[in-house]
């Protein structure tokens, strides 16, 4: 029986317009780069966001020293501040009912992200989630030594709500890396959204439990003990 369901932020019950991988590109081909949208997206999607810049520099084939990634992440984290104070966040279609649906069958939510914890907080309180109300958690790639697909986000979440099996826990993101950090935390069930920042068939590769095109459809797959590998597929 699922207890508790960790909910990525950004394209899964988030909607910023993607504008996280988008400041990510434009950081780094500001460097003197030219990577595109869909290989920035590729290589980055989900995680901590110093080690996405790394990821995508490393495309070429070259060697970067860690100086020139700081320099990029830091030009990152100010273009995604100047970004995010003029952006109308909103939640993904339906991710307050899904949380009230799921805290009210005692099942707990918990947002986690590749975010460090400033900019997690600004966003939750943008949309106008409390911590205790709307959610159970949040944990933040600031929160944790190892960030996706290293399984302490979600390890991190059932500390602190006293999960004690990962067996009882749901894993659910718009990017491989979000299903790949439920499968090595050992969670119960994974499931890939297509909302955000990669298709069906990047998902696909993860071997998610399903996926599904909105979140109004997780409710119902939780509590089907074989649920279908993709949604659509039923359709």
């Amino acid at each position: 029986m699922i207890e508790l369901v960790v909910f990525d932020m950004a394209g899964t019950t988030v909607d910023e317009d993607n504008v996280v991988y988008k400041t990510v590109r434009a950081a780094v081909n500001a460097a003197g780069y030219g990577f595109s949208q869909l290989e920035v997206q590729a290589a980055g999607a989900g995680k901590e966001k110093s080690q996405a810049i790394r990821d995508v520099l490393a495309l070429d084939g070259k060697p970067h020293p860690a100086d020139e990634v700081e320099a990029i992440f830091a030009d990152f984290k100010q273009r995604l501040a100047r970004a995010y104070s003029d952006l109308a966040v909103r939640e993904q279609p339906g991710a307050s009912q899904v949380f009230a649906t799921l805290r009210n069958r005692g099942i707990r939510v918990v947002l986690n992200t590749g975010y460090d914890r400033s900019t997690a907080v600004d966003l939750v309180k943008k949309i106008g989630w409390k911590v205790g109300q709307e959610i159970d958690g949040l944990v933040t790639a600031s929160d944790v030594s190892r960030g996706r697909p290293a399984p302490d986000l979600i390890f991190l979440a059932m500390e602190q709500l006293g999960i004690r099996s990962a067996a009882a826990v749901a894993k659910i993101g718009d990017s491989q890396i979000d299903i790949e950090e439920g499968k090595n935390a050992g969670c119960g069930m994974t499931f890939g959204i297509t909302t955000g920042a990669q298709d069906e068939r990047q998902l696909r590769a993860s071997n998610p439990t399903a996926i599904i095109r909105g979140l109004d459809e997780l409710p119902d797959l939780l509590s089907t003990p074989d649920a279908p590998r993709t949604s659509a597929e039923t359709r």
